[in-house]
């Protein structure tokens, strides 16, 4: 499965990453890990939200792995991790964005 990595401008990306400094980590990753439960409450956070900060509270040590498998699994784009947050981008399919306007 391709992500959306390479389509995000470093434009974007600084942008993307301005609009998640006032952002709350909406997701935690606990310890269950990357469970099915888990991947679903972060997929239906990005489709809701399209950009959704996440905080590791446990896996911490695992944290730079984790985070590229979340984005995977997800279909998103890591934009940002520092410390124990990371942050991730999904783009609203185009049906969603035309309903908004």
């Amino acid at each position: 499965m391709s992500t959306p990595a390479n389509e995000l401008s470093n434009a974007e990306k600084r942008a993307l990453k301005a609009r998640a400094q006032g952002l709350e980590p909406v997701v935690k990753l606990g310890h269950a890990g990357l469970s099915d439960a888990f991947v679903r409450s972060m997929d239906a956070a990005l489709t809701l939200h399209g950009l959704v900060k996440m905080k590791f509270s446990d896996f911490k040590d695992q944290k730079h792995d984790l985070a590229p498998q979340i984005a995977e699994k997800t279909a998103s784009t890591l934009v940002m991790q520092v410390g124990n947050v990371a942050v991730f981008y999904r783009a609203k399919p185009a049906a969603e964005e035309r309903k908004d306007k």
